[in-house]
């Protein structure tokens, strides 16, 4: 990592640390955390509370006129020159698998300027893994550059997604979407952290990324180390403005093109013919056009003549 950081990126840097020291010393007694549900397999405790916390209090005490965009304690307005400075914070993303014991959480904070994503920060505190970027300037796990991954065909690919999980979620809709895009890759998994999954496309430990049901502080932070690796980052229409539309599609460009040909007929901004081509089992222009644009599969090489057989003299 540059040495070199942004003072702002440096601060934030400081709360997610101080975050996932919280964090890591829950875990070591992780079953006597007091947990609460705020709706149906929707959890939160009192870590996310002590965590998001520490982090408010770490960046208000550096700039005490930013606002905050926080999921526990919601939002607060900035004031004066720091008013369109919004810091948004999801301070344990993953949580049901923090309340399991299954090691894959992370602290999210980033810094939006106006309507622009400008710092970000997602921190893994059960592997001390700092992923991070400054606008313009790249982004970073611990001390390497990072970029997404160079693979052109879906079918080589390996992507990530989230399991509706909230009541009144379209699960239907999410597994005939699912059942779209398998057959088409190398495989999918579900880690269970959206800015964990993010932070894994920018790092090229997976090639793509879609789910549903997101909000802004499961998304911010990731979506600028996606872009600042090389990466595209938008809704399932491919359209970039994400933020707040509660879907997102990631993925390296090549990639991308083509995952929107499968999802775009199940974002909500699908244009009517993809809505009705869906209800029809049809497939749609994007479809077409995504696997036209998609590599031809590379048959092995063949001889126009049958092999020549050589026996061994006796």
């Amino acid at each position: 990592m540059s040495s070199n950081l942004h003072p702002m990126l440096n601060v934030a840097i400081k709360a997610a640390r101080a975050a996932g020291a919280i964090i890591n010393r829950a875990a070591l007694d992780v079953e006597t955390v007091r947990v609460s549900a705020k709706q149906t397999n929707d959890f939160v405790t009192e870590v996310d509370h002590a965590a998001e916390a520490v982090i408010i209090e770490t960046l208000l005490t550096a700039y005490p006129d930013h606002g905050i965009w926080a999921e526990e304690s919601g939002r607060r307005e900035g004031k004066g020159p720091g008013k369109n400075h919004v810091w948004i914070i999801d301070p344990l993303d993953g949580t049901t698998n923090f309340i399991h014991g299954f090691p894959v959480y992370c602290v999210s904070i980033a810094l939006m300027v106006g309507d622009r994503i400008e710092q970000a920060v997602v921190y893994d505190p059960t592997r001390n893994d700092l992923y991070c970027a400054t606008r313009g300037r790249g982004a970073y796990l611990n001390d390497r550059r990072i970029r997404v991954a160079k693979r052109i065909a879906l079918r080589d690919c390996l992507l990530s997604t989230g399991f509706p999980f909230r009541p009144g979620d379209a699960m239907q809709t999410y597994l005939q979407l699912l059942g779209d895009v398998m057959p088409k890759c190398t495989g999918v998994r579900r880690p269970g952290s959206a800015a964990l999954d993010l932070a894994y496309v920018a790092a090229g430990f997976s090639d793509g990324f879609f789910e549903t049901g997101l909000s802004a502080w499961d998304v911010a932070a990731g979506s600028l180390l996606v872009t600042e690796a090389g990466g595209l980052v938008g809704n399932f229409t491919g359209e970039a403005n994400f933020l707040e539309q509660r879907e997102c599609l990631a993925a390296n460009p090549k990639i991308y093109g083509q995952l929107v040909g499968l999802t775009g007929k199940y974002s909500k901004f699908a244009s009517a013919g993809d809505k009705a081509a869906l209800r029809q089992g049809l497939p749609t222009a994007g479809e077409a056009a995504a696997a036209a644009a998609a590599p031809a599969p590379q048959e092995p090489p063949h001889d126009d003549f049958p092999p020549t057989v050589h026996v061994a003299p006796f």
